[in-house]
């Protein structure tokens, strides 16, 4: 048995009253400090903010080709080789085992394991895909990092709570040090200037271009090829600055409840999603796809009126049903038979900047699969996409100009317990050489209308692309 097993997962509840973002800004200039952020969103997926920073080893994937780096000295010391034959997923799943080989209970469905992103060409090792995109920005497809320590915010008790898996004494060690950074360092500032953009927002393709698009999206579904084509654009600007204040805007303007900031090497990747993909805790899964989009009104009757008309609305709720079935399917190639059901259909969801239409889709999970065979079975998610989903995605290849990257995939965590629960990286951004890109979509079916899709994409940024234009200028 590895001595990883030995491990005693250790938890102690805190007394500390500081804020999630300020605690994290005392981490957020580290190379693979990690923070999922419930933004205090007024929400019931809002329920908890975890912190992870200096890792215990991390694991990356290019095109494919895995890389696992001990960052930790009793790692190094077990020598551990990956395979790499297998798939970016395998070895993320052989990995954790090799880690956390003894799951051990805890208080919160995340005490310690892994946290990162998946990007969405992910999809490209599951699924044999064509390659026409252009790759213009080199994050790597998969960024994991495995913490032996972290920190969660429970929102309902309004409590932090620390978990250590190597101990009482490394618990305390660790917290020591946080308690002196705070009481030290709390009211230092950055060594970066304030985030500011150098240069006004760009899209990628013009209104024409995007027009050409839809128009053959339409020719792809009246042909049959498909039933919904996801159709994206993006945005980038140049910027100077601390990313972390950018995240911070846009947490507090949109309050994602899937919220995510991650700091790499080379990256910065912030995410103010809304949208869940999947959450296994206990063997149950959950999965809630957006499907239907309308904007926010400042007047309560419009706004209330927006709400109904997309509740109401014929063609939102087919494509909303669309990608229902196209989950179904996904999760029951690793659920327990007969164990699907949706629970929900058509609720209408509203954030700061518009309204969503989402369902929720349950399983148990089969007795001989786990997390990773479930992520693997759905991803990338189907509502971003499109259905069936392997036509979408060569389409996708086709009609997007460059790789969605990080965009369309996910973020999240699975505990050494195997629980886990990850986002749709939807209104998520990724920095690259000081230049910052953004993407927006939506689901084209054969009744839509190129305007209006247009329009909507600009919708679904309209708390990001403006305030990040103005901040600090």
């Amino acid at each position: 048995m590895s001595a990883r097993a030995k491990n005693a997962l250790f938890m102690q509840k805190l007394d500390w009253k500081i804020d999630t973002k300020a605690l994290f800004s005392l981490f957020s200039h580290q190379p693979w400090a990690t923070l999922l952020d419930s933004a205090n969103a007024p929400h019931q997926d809002a329920t908890f903010d975890i912190i992870g920073f200096n890792p215990i080893a991390t694991l990356t994937s290019h095109d494919g080709i895995c890389s696992f780096n001990a960052k930790h000295p009793k790692i190094a010391a077990l020598n551990i080789n990956i395979n790499q034959q297998a798939s970016p997923f395998e070895t993320l799943a052989q990995l954790h085992a090799r880690l956390y080989p003894c799951a051990q209970g805890s208080l919160h469905p995340f005490s310690v394991g892994a946290l990162g992103a998946l990007g969405y060409d992910l999809g490209r090792d599951i699924e044999n895909l064509p390659i026409i995109a252009v790759k213009d920005i080199h994050l790597n497809d998969m960024n994991i990092g495995f913490y032996d320590f972290a920190l969660i915010y429970d929102y309902a008790e309004e409590s932090w709570y620390a978990y250590h898996y190597d101990g009482c004494g490394a618990l305390d060690y660790e917290l020591n040090l946080i308690q002196s950074k705070i009481e030290h360092n709390l009211k230092q500032t950055s060594s970066l200037p304030a985030f500011q953009l150098t240069t006004p927002w760009i899209n990628h393709i013009s209104v024409e271009q995007y027009q050409h698009k839809f128009a053959r999206v339409q020719e792809y579904l009246l042909s049959g090829d498909c039933y919904q084509i996801n159709l994206t654009q993006r945005f980038e600007a140049q910027y100077q600055g601390n990313e972390w204040q950018a995240y911070c805007a846009l947490s507090t303007a949109n309050q994602g409840p899937f919220s995510a900031f991650i700091r790499l090497e080379h990256h910065c990747i912030l995410s103010i999603s809304p949208e869940r993909f999947i959450k296994l805790s206990d063997q149950q899964i959950e999965t809630k796809p957006i499907k239907g989009t309308l904007p926010r009104h400042q007047d309560p009757l419009l706004d209330q009126q927006a709400a109904a008309a997309l509740l109401a609305s014929e063609k939102d709720r087919a494509e909303n049903v669309m990608i229902v079935d196209l989950l179904r399917n996904d999760i029951s190639k690793v659920a327990a038979p007969g164990s699907v059901k949706v629970p929900t259909l058509f609720a209408i969801e509203s954030f700061p900047a518009v309204h969503h239409l989402v369902s929720t889709i349950s399983a148990t999970l089969a007795e001989d699969k786990n997390a990773f065979d479930l992520l693997q079975a759905a991803f990338p998610g189907g509502s971003i996409t499109g259905a069936p989903k392997i036509r979408a995605m060569e389409i996708i290849e086709e009609l997007e100009p460059s790789r969605r990257n990080v965009y369309c995939g996910s973020i999240g965590y699975i505990s050494q317990n195997g629980n886990m629960d990850t986002s749709i990286t939807i209104r998520t951004l990724v920095t690259e050489n000081n230049r910052i890109y953004c993407w927006a979509g939506g689901g084209i079916v054969a009744d839509s209308n190129a305007d209006a899709e247009y329009q909507e994409s600009f919708d679904k940024v309209s708390k990001i692309l403006p305030l990040l234009a103005s901040l600090n200028q």
